[in-house]
């Protein structure tokens, strides 16, 4: 198992780093489109993404742009992914070690 977590550090922390990227970018282009009145990024879109990994690119995303920050689901939802995604993880290494 170790030596699985050894193999996969690198292309996971690649991952999470393009996935949270892209969050952040993303909430960035909606806020822009809303302001232009524009087509939109669907919230679903945000959602899918932070459970992919980037939940820190979506909350920094959503304090950098001020976008989506009255809505509750983004406000409590996403901090509350973000606690569940790092519970999950110790308890991943912690059973790995």
């Amino acid at each position: 198992m170790e030596q699985l977590f050894q193999a996969a550090g690198p292309v996971l922390l690649v991952w999470l780093v393009l996935v949270n990227v892209l969050n952040f970018a993303l909430m960035g282009a909606d806020k822009r489109r809303a302001k232009r009145d524009e087509w939109r990024v669907r919230e679903r879109t945000f959602f899918v993404l932070a459970l992919l990994g980037g939940t820190l690119g979506a909350i920094a995303g959503m304090y950098a742009f001020r976008h989506k920050t009255r809505h509750w689901y983004f406000r409590f939802g996403l901090p509350a992914l973000l606690v569940l995604q790092v519970f999950l993880a110790g308890a991943v290494l912690w059973r790995s070690f």
